[in-house]
């Protein structure tokens, strides 16, 4: 007796199962990185127009060190309270920080409303990396994760040249109002889906958990900001002295918010976060003074910059949708090794940066080359260690393994921004040259890169906790 076997062909991410809920995540992702990137492009202005020169560096510093705080935070209170409720409240936050930002009078109140945009960013993430968890079988993890380094294709293209001709031509404020239609476009979107997961989710009550976690990352977030803040005035004894306070303020939160492990690079989850967080602060520090060495040693425009830059966002999706295609062939077996692959990418597109601004005449070519091979290699790691770190995540802990992938993206990157901005500072002061300090930060870039090379030989995965369950109550979730 023949017996009929039938293949049922696997359905993927835009599937009408889950077709609303990833176009509605990743635009809010979208919305998240066109804003970023267009601030980066108006800052200057924003600055300018407002006689605030001197606390340019703030309208970033404030919005990545909140973002710390949102990611940390909510990644308690989205355990606690659902992702239903989290969302609703992570939208608010992001919403009135992107009204004050646009209405701002003085750059002490654009600073606070980049502040609550940067919270509500943080906390936006956190609830789209427990959705991921949650709402998403883990064979279609590495998919949606590449469809978030999609989400950056689009705004890295227009996002800047759109920015630059809001602000020439109208305001620099309409490149804050345009943000809202479009985050209000992706709740309206993701709505019902967030209110039937929320009813499937595993709640828990850890209170007291819940407020020493906040108040650390508040402290965490004091600490660095007085690291930094000293740092750009290392020259004088009071930017020694509260460089001094920052560090030893960082370093027992630190201790306490990331995995027990950490510091010491111990296998599995601290090795998968430490790497994780060395190259995603190479490479946006890397991109960011590329930027600035272009402009000024080169004596490109801004919007030529850009353009150059946007190459690596390209490469990154188009990494990030070839890492999902081999992910599935081989069934995650292959997943350290694409990290490893990935940042060794890596370092050879930092090491052609340098080479580009400093060795050559064809720089320009270089750099092209240079920022689709980094792109690339990022691409290729980026998605790989957020699905081992998931794999991590104890039933009811999603919240609280989503902060942890934010913590290094938001923490690290401000970290290194922050000290890549103090050492060009420092060779103006000094008089070595903005160009002796863009080599300085590429030269730091590089270490950090390398760094996480020898970090990611320590990785490891294991069997997902949260497959079956969350597999499970995703059954229960209407077509």
């Amino acid at each position: 007796m023949e017996v009929s076997v039938t293949h049922e062909k696997p359905i993927g991410i835009f599937h009408r199962r889950y077709s609303t809920m990833t176009i509605g995540i990743m635009l809010v992702l979208t919305t998240s990185a066109f804003e970023g990137l267009a601030i980066t492009t108006i800052a200057a202005k924003i600055a300018q127009d407002m006689q605030g020169i001197h606390l340019y560096g703030w309208i970033f510093s404030a919005f990545l060190l909140c973002q710390l705080v949102g990611t940390l935070v909510m990644g308690q209170q989205v355990d606690r309270r659902g992702v239903f409720n989290s969302i609703l409240i992570s939208f608010v936050i992001f919403v009135m920080g992107t009204i004050i930002a646009a209405t701002s009078m003085n750059m002490y109140m654009l600073i606070g409303g980049r502040a609550f945009q940067g919270f509500g960013a943080g906390a936006l993430i956190t609830c789209v990396y427990v959705c991921v968890t949650l709402y998403y079988p883990e064979t279609l993890r590495t998919q949606i994760l590449a469809a978030f380094s999609m989400s950056f294709v689009l705004p890295s293209l227009i996002g800047p040249y759109f920015a630059g001709l809001l602000a020439s031509y109208l305001s620099w404020r309409f490149v804050f109002w345009i943000v809202i239609p479009l985050i209000v476009l992706a709740l309206l979107l993701t709505y019902r889906s967030f209110r039937d997961l929320q009813r499937t989710q595993h709640i828990i009550e850890e209170a007291r958990a819940v407020d020493s976690r906040t108040g650390q990352a508040i402290l965490l977030a004091i600490g660095t900001g007085l690291l930094l803040t000293g740092l750009g005035m290392i020259t004088s004894w009071q930017g020694i002295a509260l460089s001094i306070s920052g560090f030893i303020i960082m370093i027992p939160f630190m201790h306490k918010l990331l995995p027990q492990g950490t510091f010491l690079v111990q296998s599995g989850l601290p090795a998968t976060l430490v790497t994780r967080g060395l190259y995603v602060s190479c490479y946006f520090a890397t991109e960011s003074f590329v930027i600035l060495g272009l402009t000024e040693m080169k004596g490109l425009s801004a919007e030529t910059a850009g353009l150059l830059v946007a190459a690596g966002s390209l490469s990154w999706s188009g990494a990030a949708w070839l890492q999902a295609r081999l992910d599935v062939r081989d069934q995650g077996d292959g997943r350290k090794q694409r990290v490893m692959y990935g940042i060794g990418i890596m370092i050879i597109g930092v090491m052609l940066v340098i080479l580009a601004l400093f060795l050559t005449d064809i720089g320009i070519v270089l750099i092209l080359l240079s920022q689709v091979i980094i792109g690339f290699g990022v691409g290729l790691a980026n998605p790989t260690t957020a699905v081992i770190a998931l794999q991590y995540a104890e039933l009811g802990q999603e919240g609280k393994m989503s902060s942890n992938l934010q913590f290094v993206d938001s923490f690290y990157v401000a970290v290194s921004i922050g000290v890549s901005g103090s050492l060009v500072a420092l060779a103006k002061t000094t008089g070595w040259g903005i160009s002796t300090g863009i080599l300085m930060v590429l030269t730091l870039q590089l270490l950090l890169v390398i760094l996480s090379f020898f970090s990611s030989l320590r990785i490891t995965a294991q069997t997902s906790q949260t497959d079956h369950p969350a597999g499970q109550k995703i059954d229960t979730l209407p077509m």
